[in-house]
């Protein structure tokens, strides 16, 4: 009896723990145009317009401005509301490399509008957040 028990108490245990799915199929296969914008506190804002396109967890990129934001290529993964970018393109080394599409974004899909950032501000200091919004092209 009391292995049976055990047995329940386990099964229970592993059936009501939330897992964190990877969800990149949320994320429509496709090219998406868009905006790209680094609001900072201390300089005027820019916006540059670019073209992504997503396929199958990879991911390339354009931009009417010279590497901002530096797009190339790489592969993507999306768990939850996040979307981790990986840029697999070398760089060098005459611009800031913090405006290189790496790392982790909040991830914001509503039809065929994506929207990602990351926020880079802390309490000790004001820095920067980057926003993609793009939309999807039929």
């Amino acid at each position: 009896m009391k292995k049976y028990l055990l047995f329940v108490y386990c099964l229970t245990g592993l059936l009501g723990c939330d897992k964190e799915e990877n969800n990149s199929s949320r994320l429509q296969d496709g090219t998406y145009v868009g905006t790209f914008l680094r609001e900072l506190v201390w300089s005027p804002n820019d916006t540059a317009k670019i073209t992504m396109t997503f396929s199958s967890g990879n991911w390339s990129g354009s931009s009417n401005k010279i590497k901002y934001p530096a797009l190339c290529n790489g592969t993507y993964s999306i768990i939850g509301d996040t979307i981790i970018f990986e840029n697999l393109c070398a760089w060098t080394a005459e611009f800031d490399w913090t405006l290189i599409l790496s790392g982790k974004y909040k991830l914001t899909i509503e039809g065929n509008t994506i929207e990602f950032e990351r926020d880079c501000r802390s309490a000790t200091s004001d820095t920067y957040v980057d926003k993609y919004k793009l939309k999807r092209q039929e």
